[in-house]
């Protein structure tokens, strides 16, 4: 069994230590070590985004990322959201149901409108391609990135 060894990650704009094995993905450590369960475990191959946190900006599925490949770089999980235009727009939008995709739904919709102010339909719908619901249809959750776009930007407070 690989020794396990210290490193350090920077979540949420803070740093933190973390004890793993060179192979534990980095959903694992958020959830285990850190305490950050937003970053649901789905189907743990890729399939499903339930598990997106940001890292460098960047929607990455945090269960083929292993934490050792985070170290050095900024990750952005759901919790890190907390207050933001984008979860009240679900919220306000209905669009969320039993909330196990949801964290995954919203990191995809603010990484999409923090690089594209303005995107049309196709847009949103190629961003949120990888995200699987099984509870509800899409249109709340794209009613909701859509609503945001009318702020000034997927990172407002209020």
């Amino acid at each position: 069994m690989p020794e396990k060894k210290m490193y350090n990650l920077y979540v949420n704009d803070e740093e933190a230590s973390v004890v793993a094995r060179p192979s534990d993905t980095l959903l694992h450590v958020l959830r285990d070590q850190l305490g950050l369960t937003g970053a649901k475990p789905g189907c743990e191959n890729g399939d499903c985004d339930a598990c997106t946190v940001l890292v460098d900006g960047k929607p990455i599925k945090s269960c083929l990322m292993l934490a050792i490949e985070a170290e050095g770089k900024h990750v952005k999980t759901i919790e890190g959201l907390k207050n933001t235009r984008i979860q009240k727009a679900f919220v306000e939008n209905w669009a969320i149901q039993c909330g196990y995709c949801t964290p995954g739904f919203i990191m995809n919709g603010f990484a999409l409108l923090n690089q594209h102010s303005n995107p049309d339909s196709e847009t949103i719908n190629d961003w949120l391609s990888g995200n699987l619901c099984r509870c509800m249809g899409y249109a709340e959750i794209k009613a909701a990135i859509k609503s945001v776009m009318t702020s000034d930007h997927a990172d407002k407070s209020s």
